[in-house]
């Protein structure tokens, strides 16, 4: 079976060394004849550089034909299935992940998934708001929006990281297709009941996933970015890790995969090795009550668990700093995080 750490080894570059012969020259005397180097013909060099090279290319092949055996089980479990990735965090910072994820998920379209891609933006958005001096608030691991944060939240996350990602996937030889919740009213808002303290941060009333259909159908990625507006027009910054479990709800999707910056659901919050690899919703409630679970990860296992009691098969928070991470998810038994399972 494919294991984490084949489906990321890197074959070494082929080589184009080759050791050097060596030949003795017929001595004049023998009783005192010393053996003579002579390096190869041209000719000879060139075939054993030319043999040793084929050699390390057949090898090379030879790899990539048994990851791609060994990954034929776990392409004919996802094949034709709706995954939605939640992207977001460390992932979006580093332009080798960035590259990681979006040929992962051009990959994935390849083979027969069906992927769509929610995304947040939170280290660009900061970078925004520091340069208009307004400086970033957060309140149980949710922004704080008000009026001109939240006009800053709409033009990074709908007019900027939107399109980039869009741009990056088409580049890759995929197809996507960018919108906002408010396009084809894809999501419907409503104000958080705690918008005393957060602003215009909402949550998702209502998903009307038709606009996506098609374009799933059709063998488009859909990029989602987490702005919406209520029923009067007002715009609303939602949770990008609860749009993607809502959406993944309600497009029936197989799985449900959340890009982190840590390793997964730790046991010891300060014990990155103390990692859960498996759990039950009710395994993970408990944890939360027990305070093992807090800050930013309570959001992403509250919209995990409510995907799942909402007919979402299985959902993952994944290492989004491994290269590739999205790959060890889905093509390996050993996974790349935590996953929560009914």
């Amino acid at each position: 079976m494919l294991t984490a750490k084949s489906l990321i080894k890197h074959y070494p570059p082929l080589s184009c060394s080759s050791k050097t012969r060596t030949q003795t020259q017929t001595p004049k005397k023998p009783n005192f004849a010393v053996p003579i180097l002579h390096s190869p013909s041209p000719k000879a060099r060139s075939l054993s550089i030319t043999n040793s090279a084929q050699d390390d290319a057949g090898t090379a092949g030879q790899f990539r034909v048994d990851i791609l055996s060994e990954s034929l089980p776990f392409i004919q479990k996802f094949r034709g299935k709706t995954i939605v990735v939640k992207y977001g965090g460390a992932a979006m910072k580093s332009q080798e992940l960035q590259a990681s994820v979006v040929n992962d998920l051009v990959l994935l379209a390849c083979v027969g998934l069906r992927p769509v891609l929610v995304h947040g933006g939170g280290p660009e958005i900061n970078q925004w708001l520091k340069r208009v001096n307004i400086p970033p608030v957060f309140h149980e691991g949710l922004r704080v929006t008000d009026s001109q944060t939240m006009e800053i939240v709409s033009m990074v996350l709908v007019g900027k990281v939107n399109k980039h990602l869009v741009s990056l996937i088409n580049r890759a030889g995929a197809t996507a297709v960018g919108l906002s919740g408010m396009d084809g009213q894809l999501l419907t808002a409503r104000p958080s009941p705690k918008s005393q303290q957060l602003g215009f941060v909402g949550e998702v009333a209502r998903v009307d996933p038709t606009v996506l259909r098609p374009l799933i159908d059709n063998g488009h990625i859909p990029v989602v970015t987490s702005v919406a507006a209520d029923e009067s027009g007002q715009p609303y910054n939602i949770n990008a890790d609860t749009v993607a479990g809502e959406l993944a709800a309600a497009l029936g999707a197989e799985k449900l995969i959340l890009l982190t910056d840590v390793a997964g659901i730790l046991e010891d919050r300060e014990d990155p090795d103390s990692l859960v690899k498996k759990i039950s919703i009710n395994g993970v409630k408990r944890m939360v009550e027990e305070g093992k679970v807090g800050g930013g990860m309570i959001p992403k296992v509250h919209c995990c668990v409510r995907s799942l009691a909402q007919g979402v098969r299985t959902a993952s928070i994944i290492d989004g700093r491994v290269p590739h991470s999205l790959l060890l998810e889905i093509m390996t038994d050993k996974g790349a995080g935590t996953m929560i399972t009914e």
